[in-house]
């Protein structure tokens, strides 16, 4: 990413595909989302669902549309748009033999707008919310950032499950412990 952040020149434009770690990552990238976000105006985050590329791999995968500005106009970004791509209707993975299409995103390129009146036509939907530079800060730089209109959701995850578990059955035994 600092690379690509480097090379590009002044009004240059990039899309990056990441996998969720880049956003929630800390350390170097903390320091990594920060230049990107005081050095470019990081405008759109395009949240993929789960196994757009299976079968290599079921990670989600994000798409960071964001375009280089001149040292005068920084720090670049004052807002970050999301926008969650929902699976199509029918659909509840995608696979080798039933990928992702282009004309799925026709819904994103009504939205999209133009970037040379900042995006001003965009409107917030169940699928597109805007989060203030402010709010990013002081989350550390956290661009994991759920949809607000959707419910927390339900994780059913072996591990998760497990890790729940034990740390359950500690807490019971260390009652017991105490009765006895």
């Amino acid at each position: 990413m600092a690379l690509v952040v480097k090379l590009l020149k002044a009004q240059g434009r990039a899309a990056v595909v990441l996998p969720d770690g880049f956003l929630f990552g800390e350390g170097m990238k903390t320091r990594l989302k920060q230049m990107l976000l005081e050095q470019c105006h990081l405008h759109t985050i395009v949240r993929l669902p789960n196994g757009v590329f299976n079968p290599y791999t079921g990670i989600k995968t994000n798409i960071l549309f964001f375009t280089k500005k001149p040292e005068s106009e920084w720090p670049a970004t004052k807002n970050v748009w999301y926008y969650e791509h929902p699976y199509p209707n029918g659909v509840t993975s995608y696979n080798k033999t039933r990928p992702m299409q282009f004309e799925e995103f026709a819904t994103e390129c009504a939205w999209w707008g133009d970037e040379s009146n900042g995006f001003a036509s965009r409107q917030p939907s169940k699928q597109a919310w805007c989060v203030s530079i402010e709010d990013i800060a002081n989350r550390n730089y956290n661009l994991d950032i759920k949809n607000p209109h959707v419910g927390e959701q339900v994780s059913h995850d072996p591990e998760e499950l497990l890790a729940k578990y034990r740390t359950q059955q500690q807490g019971i035994q260390s009652l017991r412990d105490q009765l006895k």
